[in-house]
């Protein structure tokens, strides 16, 4: 090691050191989340070995016998898998060509209301059905879509149309997936936007505005460009959790006559590892294939962000 990469080393640290010190309130803070990542996304890993073995719960990990690719094999033989991965592929991409937009596109709305208080009260009253557990959310969506009592049967019935079962129905399933996730979780996904927009200089607005540039052109020109490199890393990190559709949300909305078209990857691990068969080691195989996928779809969105936007979005 030479001399020059020791000072560097050495001037790094006591930077880092006196960054910390200035900063000691933010790295308090950022604790709780570091420790929660450490235990629950870290410390799993080192039972990764389990996808390669013939996992038994009395022999434990080091005693259960090594099949190698084994698990792999049967898990793309496997019908119900592709079944899985097909419907989490299509779900996440409409959550991402539908989903993705709508909180830019309400945070851009709140951003243009002039009352202070009445755009305080929209904020507050968006975002708090994320507060909402998927219990609840899912109790709410089937008392709408009731095929004797909801009220979106009631409409169809008072203009004289017949009430269908949604919820038990392939071709509604996927909307109302999408649908119940907007509704809950919009307006707290569009707080990252409007913080991002308070941050554009509010010179350039007053430079455009004397220049003649109506709203939307302030909109266009102005606002969405200062809010690029936001929304490039909010897509990157979408794009990153394509295949981990909320599994709370699948678990309280699907049933057995949806199977076809609401099964996601999570549900079939949990399928898979805890409610028919007990095959851990299989679960932990599709874990693993999910992750794996998930780490090449961050790696290929930040490169593609980053040559699109000539390096001015990107995580890195």
């Amino acid at each position: 090691m030479t001399t020059r990469s020791v000072k560097s080393r050495r001037v790094s640290r006591t930077s880092f050191r006196l960054r910390a010190g200035k900063c000691w309130q933010l790295y308090l803070l950022f604790l709780p989340v570091a420790v929660w990542y450490i235990l629950f996304c870290y410390v799993p890993m080192r039972d990764i070995g389990i996808a390669f073995r013939k996992f038994s719960v009395i022999r434990g990990i080091a005693g259960s016998p090594w099949v190698g690719w084994k698990n792999f094999e049967q898990m793309f033989a496997a019908p119900m898998f592709w079944r899985a991965f097909r419907n989490t592929l299509i779900i996440s991409m409409e959550n991402l060509v539908i989903g993705f937009p709508f909180p830019i596109v309400f945070a851009l709305l709140v951003n243009e209301i002039p009352w202070p208080k009445y755009k305080k009260g929209v904020q507050t009253i968006s975002y708090l059905p994320h507060f909402i557990s998927w219990s609840v959310v899912g109790g709410l969506v089937y008392m709408l879509f009731s095929l004797n009592t909801g009220t979106v049967n009631n409409i169809i019935r008072a203009f004289g149309g017949t009430p269908r079962n949604f919820t038990g129905m392939n071709q509604y399933f996927r909307g109302i997936v999408v649908g119940s996730g907007i509704w809950k979780d919009m307006g707290w996904s569009a707080i990252v936007y409007l913080a991002a927009i308070a941050g554009v200089d509010e010179q350039l607005y007053e430079a455009a505005y004397i220049d003649g540039a109506n709203r939307w052109n302030r909109l266009w020109h102005i606002t969405l460009p200062g809010i690029r490199s936001t929304i490039s890393v909010m897509l990157i990190l979408q794009v990153g959790n394509l295949l981990n559709i909320n599994f709370d949300q699948i678990y309280i909305l699907v049933n057995d006559m949806v199977l076809e078209t609401g099964e996601t990857l999570d549900y079939y691990i949990y399928r898979v590892g805890l409610y028919s068969t007990n095959n851990f080691s299989q679960a932990t195989a599709v874990g693993l294939i999910k992750a794996l996928i998930g780490f090449v779809m961050v790696l290929g969105t930040n490169l593609i962000t980053k040559k699109l936007t000539d390096g001015e979005g990107g995580i890195w």
